[in-house]
């Protein structure tokens, strides 16, 4: 009987540690913002979010992930960001740390576009004519250097 693994590895603790702190990271940034950028929440949620990604994928991947010469740039934003955050100023840092963070997933976006536009629901929003042609653009992997 052959058995049908969709994972390339099995997923550990610490991968769910990882993701749990990651979500809350996301939840601490989101409502940080919604509570007129809170710099509080904006720092817990900067904490948690990196540090769970450091539990999900592995510290020495996460490091060689942010730590290559292309992404120079953008790992600069994205930390400088999170440390201007934590210095007290919220909006500058948030407004760092969104650049960054297109900057460094942006190979990803083009991937993200695609599934979600074979969505039901928010494939045909994506669709519209005013949004279609946002999406398209940021779709592209090149067009943020």
């Amino acid at each position: 009987m052959t058995t049908w693994n969709t994972f390339p590895h099995q997923v550990t603790d610490a991968s769910k540690i990882g993701m749990g702190l990651t979500g809350f990271g996301v939840f601490f940034l989101f409502f940080g913002m919604i509570l007129f950028f809170d710099k509080a929440l904006l720092a817990i949620g900067n904490i948690l979010f990196v540090a769970g990604l450091s539990f999900v994928i592995g510290l020495e991947r996460t490091f060689k992930f942010f730590f290559q010469r292309h992404k120079f740039k953008a790992t600069s934003f994205f930390l400088g960001g999170v440390l201007v955050v934590l210095i007290g100023w919220p909006i500058i840092g948030v407004v760092l740390e969104i650049y960054g963070f297109f900057l460094l997933f942006r190979g990803f976006f083009p991937v993200a576009v695609g599934f979600i536009r074979r969505l039901p629901v928010l494939g045909s929003i994506l669709n519209l004519p005013g949004i279609s042609g946002f999406v398209d653009k940021v779709g592209e992997s090149n067009n943020m250097v």
